[in-house]
């Protein structure tokens, strides 16, 4: 199913590529004043411009669809690589480790004066 999936998102792409190509810009109303004209016979008296839009429209839908589905696929492949064979049958029966409990004051202030500290007798 993913070769599948990853074929028809390839002939898609390849598919948009080329119906872009063939789409005429903005600018190329332009040229047909000058005796250009030719597109306008072949698909109608209406253009080329609602045809082609549909159908690029419906391309990048559909590529789109493609697009989430390999990454998807490409997802569901990562986590069965991760997972090692068996992992889920070994149970860890050792309990939390839980911190000792200090016996001596963290926070105690210190009124004597040292023996060995320098006094200032002037």
């Amino acid at each position: 199913m993913y070769s599948f999936v990853l074929v028809v998102h390839i002939l898609l792409a390849i598919l948009m590529i080329a119906l872009i190509l063939v789409q005429h810009g903005k600018g190329a109303d332009a040229g047909a004043s000058f005796g250009g004209g030719g597109a306008a016979t072949v698909f109608g008296a209406s253009g080329s411009g609602n045809f082609m839009t549909r159908l690029t429209a419906i391309l990048t839908a559909l590529f789109f669809v493609t697009s989430l589905t390999l990454a998807v696929y490409a997802k569901k492949q990562t986590q069965s690589v991760n997972v090692l064979p068996g992992a889920e049958q070994v149970q860890q029966n050792t309990a939390p480790v839980v911190p000792a409990q200090s016996t001596t004051p963290a926070n105690t202030t210190s009124t004597e004066t040292s023996t060995n500290a320098p006094t200032n007798s002037q």
